[in-house]
């Protein structure tokens, strides 16, 4: 009966079509959720000496609930191989943020958030990782404000907000290369777009490393992208659009 259907991303109007059968004849359109723009500039951030005891040269963050479907191992093991590709005093500059939503009430939170700590000590990476529960908004942005990378673990993700939050930062995203992030990270511009590999993801935070420009100029094109393809003002022309054809 609807006269519009839209949803988040191209992956997720597969998603429709494959799963709604008898409504094959039904095309759903694209609407992008649009970023919140002010809540980052109206955030005082914070000093991660709050959160990480010495600051490093090489921050990357990942952020994403503890749940075993975010594949948040893939960034534990990436980091680990990552250690191999460098000298020591390299890597000694290296840390990795992991945050995520995180509710005690929520057993797989629990469980996953002590499994990802047991592995982080088993690869001999604890001087390396810092793990952050629920943190607020304000450390949020000063993670990002301190990044050099964000890695973005989860495959088949319908959308994905923390890609678009990284690139408005102006920080690098390296992402799976599937679902939402292959229609909001442009591969090599804004981020890289990776198997869900570790040696991929070390390869793309090794070239991070290795050449101090990519974060500026990949943030630069990200903050751009956002803006032109993700914001408040793209989203409301889109409706709009949508809206028009509906009274045509």
């Amino acid at each position: 009966m609807a006269d519009c259907i839209v949803v988040n991303s191209k992956f997720t109007a597969s998603v429709f079509k494959g799963t709604f059968k008898s409504l094959a004849h039904i095309n759903p359109d694209v609407l992008y959720p649009s970023l919140n723009i002010s809540s980052f500039e109206t955030v005082v951030p914070v000093d991660i000496a709050d959160l990480i005891l010495k600051k490093k040269k090489f921050l990357f963050l990942s952020i994403n609930r503890y749940e075993r479907k975010k594949n948040l191992v893939l960034a534990l093991e990436a980091l680990h191989e990552l250690r191999g590709r460098l000298d020591s005093h390299e890597w000694a500059e290296v840390h990795l943020v992991m945050a995520g939503g995180y509710d005690k009430r929520v057993l797989e939170n629990v469980e996953h958030y002590e499994e990802l700590r047991r592995l982080a000590a088993k690869l001999g990476l604890n001087n390396h990782v810092t793990f952050l529960r629920s943190f607020s908004d304000e450390q949020k942005i000063s993670l990002f404000r301190n990044s050099v990378g964000v890695l973005y673990t989860p495959s088949n993700e319908h959308f994905g907000i923390v890609p678009l939050e990284a690139m408005y930062m102006r920080c690098p995203v390296i992402a799976v290369n599937s679902g939402g992030p292959l229609e909001t990270v442009v591969h090599n511009v804004t981020g890289f777009l990776c198997d869900p590999l570790p040696t991929q993801f070390s390869e793309a935070m090794e070239k991070i490393i290795r050449d101090p420009l990519l974060k500026n100029t990949m943030g630069a094109a990200g903050r751009a992208r956002v803006m032109e393809k993700f914001s408040l003002e793209a989203f409301t022309k889109q409706l709009y659009q949508y809206i028009c054809r509906l009274t045509q």
